[in-house]
């Protein structure tokens, strides 16, 4: 990269992290006045409660690169289980302790070797996981949901998301995201998005010929 290239990829980064930050606060008030049966509900991550999807958020801003890849080399190479073993050193004692230890982490910079655009996404849906299973709404700002829907369409890094919207076409009703061609899939950003990242709930949010194709693929994570 050119110089100018360079600085403009900095900017980039570091614009997002106020995003990410932001987000992780909403998260945490969000999930403030929970009962300790609310933090036991099944959340939208096959086999993890809410309280543990959190402990996986705060794992994820607390390891940076030399700690994933300690991990990594522990764990044999298994990343289920590095990560089912990160998410248990930040559960803490009590669902308490479990969000006490996420507000630590809310203006925490560091991240896996991952793109930062890519720790964005994991927080919004990450943060749905969780909300949606317990009722609790929030008004994303579009054009944050528009860039994290732009970054997954184009990747199947940590998640499958580009390959499972081949051959359809994905039209957002609320804001200017659109992608592929192909059967028909509109609705909010914010179900495309997490429709792309494998959730099924959310094809419920969905129109169009290619809704149903799109539901069928939500099996492959």
């Amino acid at each position: 990269m050119t110089e100018p290239e360079l600085a403009a990829d900095r900017s980039r980064k570091t614009g997002v992290w106020p995003l990410i930050r932001t987000e992780r606060a909403a998260l945490a008030a969000d999930l403030a006045g929970l009962t300790d049966e609310q933090w036991q509900t099944p959340s939208l991550c096959t086999e993890l409660t809410v309280r543990e999807v959190l402990a996986h958020l705060t794992a994820a801003a607390s390891l940076n690169s030399v700690r994933w890849l300690a991990g990594v080399l522990r764990c044999r190479f298994d990343f289920d289980r590095q990560v089912a073993m990160r998410l248990a050193e930040q559960l803490g004692a009590t669902p308490a302790e479990t969000l006490a230890r996420f507000q630590r982490v809310v203006p925490s910079t560091t991240n896996p070797p991952l793109p930062v655009i890519a720790m964005l996404g994991e927080t919004i849906v990450h943060a749905e996981d969780i909300r949606r299973p317990l009722g609790i709404g929030r008004a994303y700002p579009i054009d944050v949901v528009t860039r994290v829907a732009e970054y997954y369409r184009g990747s199947d890094l940590v998640v499958v998301a580009k390959g499972r919207i081949g051959g359809l076409k994905l039209v957002a009703k609320d804001g200017p995201f659109t992608t592929g061609s192909g059967p028909l899939v509109s609705g909010t950003t914010l179900a495309l998005v997490m429709a792309m990242t494998g959730r099924a709930t959310y094809c419920d949010d969905l129109e169009g010929d290619g809704a149903e194709l799109l539901r069928g693929r939500c099996g492959t994570r």
